[in-house]
């Protein structure tokens, strides 16, 4: 199906392109992204616990006319080499090939409006604002993306409805490193599944955004069922506080999923404070994006995702703010495991800034519990410059 969309995209941009002119605006970004990890035996800096990434992402998007919109994304990555002396693997691969340098097609895509309802067709990102299942993750080199049909309404007073067909399990050809400690009890969509997702403003203080997922299959299941819901308060207090929950339901006789986010927010002189919590019980199948490697959860740090999307209560603490010319980050959350009755804690420092024109990020994580392999540390270099 994925590659069927997608070639079935292809050649009606190419149909459509011969006939019209086009006008194509160009964007894109390179990037530069090392890792390195002492997990296990390794120690940090050295290659054996090293990745990293040299990537090209090339962006080429244009109005047909009629309503009518094309895009087209192709993404090259490599290593220049650094795999011989300073690294070992890689955050991300272009392809299936097993090619440490390749290149893809992350998104292609048919745009089209009638009165208010936009359709979009091919291979193209999800937000998680409204797909917050199935999502591409901005944690990596480049997003994951979807073969996906979707279409976007706004018939109903402050009402926004999405409906989309999002096929298998995110794009596979291009896999994310993840490789942190702790295992995902996660469920594989392989025949993909619906989603309709309703953002409503109607209370202006508590908007909320609803979303149901009907899947065809799950964890080697016949079918399953996801809902996920969110709102943010805001009634002009000092402080902001943001709700989620959600629940999900393989139908296989694996035990469902149920899970719930609070998050409490406020801005003291120049700091930026944050306090979230999650409860995710003892279900069969962990709170993970269904195409990627993350949860939607308020709890989500750098690297805890292994230990928050299942059987676990987690708490964590967060502050920022400006320093020099960038802003200074710091999280630590505290994990409480159910039945593996092993605790965990992280601390994530980051300070993100803008030189000679390129986006810089310097991450640390520190990670210890209870297992014995739980300790690891993690320094993280990501250098972007858009176009």
């Amino acid at each position: 199906m994925k590659t069927k969309l997608s070639m079935v995209v292809l050649a009606a941009i190419g149909m459509v392109s011969l006939g019209n002119a086009v006008e194509l605006k160009t964007t894109g970004e390179a990037v530069v992204y090392g890792q390195t990890s002492d997990a296990g035996a390794n120690d940090l800096f050295d290659k054996a616990g090293s990745a990293a990434n040299v990537g090209l992402r090339v962006n080429v998007a244009g109005d047909l006319g009629n309503d009518v919109g094309i895009g087209v994304e192709g993404v090259a990555l490599g290593t220049l080499g650094l795999e011989k002396n300073l690294v070992s693997n890689v955050m991300q691969t272009a392809g299936n090939s097993g090619e440490l340098n390749d290149a893809a097609l992350s998104q292609i895509y048919v745009t089209k409006k009638i009165d208010n309802t936009t359709l979009k067709l091919g291979r193209q990102e999800l937000p998680a604002a409204v797909s917050p299942l199935a999502f591409s993750e901005d944690w990596n080199v480049f997003k994951n993306t979807y073969d996906a049909a979707v279409a976007i309404n706004s018939d109903l007073p402050d009402t926004t409805l999405v409906g989309a067909w999002v096929s298998s399990n995110g794009d596979n050809d291009r896999s994310n490193l993840s490789g942190y400690i702790n295992s995902t009890t996660r469920g594989a969509v392989e025949g993909g599944g619906y989603m309709l997702t309703a953002v409503n403003k109607s209370i202006k203080e508590l908007p909320f955004t609803l979303s149901y997922y009907d899947l065809e299959k799950v964890a080697g299941g016949e079918a399953g069922n996801a809902i996920w819901a969110s709102t943010k308060v805001d009634a002009g207090l000092p402080v902001t506080l943001a709700l989620q929950g959600g629940q999900i339901n393989p139908e296989n006789a694996l035990k469902e999923t149920n899970a719930f986010g609070a998050e409490i927010g406020a801005k003291v002189d120049v700091f930026d404070l944050g306090l979230a919590y999650s409860s995710v019980d003892d279900g069969a199948l962990g709170v993970v994006n269904t195409g990627g490697v993350k949860t939607p959860l308020f709890t989500q740090m750098v690297a805890n995702e292994g230990a928050i999307a299942r059987d676990a209560d987690t708490v964590v603490l967060k502050a920022s703010t400006p320093i020099g010319a960038g802003t200074v980050s710091a999280a630590y959350g505290m994990v409480s495991a159910g039945a593996a009755n092993s605790d965990t804690q992280e601390l994530n420092l980051a300070y993100g800034f803008k030189a000679m024109g390129t986006d810089m990020l310097l991450a640390y994580v520190n990670q210890d519990g209870d297992a014995a392999t739980a300790e690891n540390n993690i320094v993280r270099f990501v250098s972007r410059y858009n176009f």
